[in-house]
């Protein structure tokens, strides 16, 4: 029979590997004891379960690791390899369906070792450095730590104080594997790949996509409910490195009567993009144009084959309609190399010293800061890149810096030419971005002069709105339609007509 604790979730920290998961070849070497339930148990990548009922000739068979009783000073511990080298940031010391003999404190050490290197001589011979301090175990439960060092790790050994059981070890992490030349799968998740985003994972999660290790089941892949309306299933993935394509592989094993009927990929190199503004960028390039997939295969696709080959540093694989694919590998080369670009008002943009460059931005957006942090940014590899980047900056900020940008505008319906003087460097693209005014009547003009003292007087700040392609009654409907905002709700707004405003100016730039 469950219990309440068989309710409670299994746990991920957005992106991160799990660096001591079994699937990767974590494992665990040697312990001070283990007499009810194995040290193996603690890298299993399945959840813990309770079977009530279930006796061994050492007691009660559980799920997890699980040390006799002490009778006499000291702790229990467990060392143990990780699957991939790489920085800790999270640990769960799981103590699920261990309600009565739980560990009530846990620590955690580790240590950088060569990979022949032995349990004993882990044990007996090595220093550790301490990443959890003795720290207070809820039983039944996930008890999660964060970690700040940054330090590349290889093993870690477990305390527990001063003995007891531990369901599952899990150490999220950032997987850095060593350097090298040769050709080697860009995506896999123990060298640092990860998948970002996807239209769906209904039936199985998508990370598991880019496991190192072979689908053992159709679970054990990524999985889309079904598709019943118009278009397809698409997912994001960062590659370890930016490289460059040689190879790519979609493995539809196990996807017997629900695989894809097609698949395409398309890459971008976006460094460090923000994850969430990678679906829409306009920026994708075709890698794989769509291919027919078949059931329970491997499709191997080779650089004949392939449209584009990068650098990038994302992927975005797009299966129609919808379906199964257990494994997808990206075979190629690092590059240290970002793209050529041939559009030589961008290559003009990176050129610039940092005074020229922040000058030429504030014509787009006269937020100081914005322009600062983009050009700190350079160089831009691309149009998506410096369009996305200017939407990511801008919203980093927040209300002081965006007032900073609005008051750089001319108003609405003011006379350009008594404001030339102070707009000198946008006069000429708020004139046109303003075109609108020029078939505006008399009484319209007046009304929206006055809706703009109303708005100022009401927000601090004037009226802003995207006026390029609007009529003047358009602008004085929105005026009215804003006036009865909230000033918390109106700052967005605006905020919102302002980053219009500066993708325009951009392409002016550009």
């Amino acid at each position: 029979m469950s219990t309440d604790h068989d309710l409670i979730p299994p746990i991920g920290f957005g992106n991160l590997v799990d660096l001591i998961s079994e699937d990767l070849g974590g494992e665990a070497l040697i312990c001070s004891d283990d007499f009810f339930a194995s040290m193996t148990n603690l890298t299993v990548n399945k959840e813990p379960i309770w079977i009530a009922d279930r006796f061994t000739e050492r007691g009660k068979w559980m799920d997890g690791w699980e040390s006799r009783r002490r009778r006499t000073e000291g702790n229990d511990w467990c060392i143990l390899r990780l699957g991939a080298a790489g920085v800790i940031r999270a640990v769960d010391i799981d103590t699920r369906h261990f309600l009565g003999n739980h560990p009530p404190f846990g620590a955690l050490d580790a240590c950088t070792a060569a990979p022949e290197v032995s349990a004993k001589a882990l044990r007996d011979e090595t220093q550790w450095t301490e990443l959890l301090a003795p720290s207070a175990l809820l039983p039944g439960t996930h008890n999660l730590f964060t970690v700040s060092d940054s330090t590349t790790w290889t093993h870690v050994r477990l305390r527990i104080f001063p003995a007891g059981g531990v369901a599952r070890l899990r150490l999220w992490g950032e997987p850095h594997p060593p350097n090298g030349a040769n050709e080697f799968d860009l995506l896999c998740s123990d060298r640092g790949g990860r998948t970002l985003a996807c239209s769906d994972q209904f039936f199985a999660g998508a990370h598991q996509l880019i496991s190192s290790l072979p689908a053992e089941t159709m679970g054990s892949g990524w999985e889309t409910r079904r598709r019943n309306q118009p278009g397809h299933d698409w997912l994001l993935l960062q590659l370890s490195e930016p490289g460059i394509v040689s190879r790519i592989e979609l493995d539809t094993r196990h996807f017997k009567g629900n695989f894809p009927d097609e698949a395409k990929v398309e890459g971008l190199y976006w460094p460090s993009a923000p994850g969430h503004l990678l679906a829409g960028s306009e920026g994708w390039e075709p890698v794989l144009s769509w291919v027919p997939l078949g059931a329970h295969a491997n499709h191997c696709f080779g650089e004949d084959q392939l449209v584009g080959r990068g650098p990038f540093t994302h992927l975005r694989l797009s299966i129609f309609p919808d379906g199964g694919v257990s494994r997808m590998r990206c075979f190629g080369h690092p590059s240290a190399e970002p793209p050529a670009c041939d559009d030589a008002a961008i290559k003009s943009l990176n050129a610039m010293d940092d005074g020229a460059a922040e000058a030429a931005l504030m014509r787009c957006c006269g937020s100081q800061r914005w322009a600062a942090a983009m050009s700190q940014l350079r160089p831009f590899t691309s149009r998506a890149m410096l369009y996305g980047e200017a939407q990511s900056q801008w919203w980093r900020l927040g209300p002081a810096d965006w007032c900073d940008a609005f008051s750089q505008h001319p108003q609405i319906g003011d006379n350009p030419e008594a404001l030339r003087a102070k707009f000198a460097s946008t006069a000429s693209w708020a004139k046109g971005e303003q075109a609108g005014m020029a078939a505006a009547n008399e009484a319209t003009i007046t009304e929206l002069a006055q809706g703009n003292r109303a708005y100022v007087k009401r927000f601090g700040y004037i009226f802003i709105v995207c006026a390029t392609g609007k009529t003047a009654a358009q602008m004085l409907a929105l005026l009215h339609q804003r006036l009865p905002h909230d000033i918390e709700q109106e700052i967005f707004v605006a905020a919102t007509e302002q980053a219009k405003i500066t993708n325009i100016r951009l392409e002016k730039l550009t």
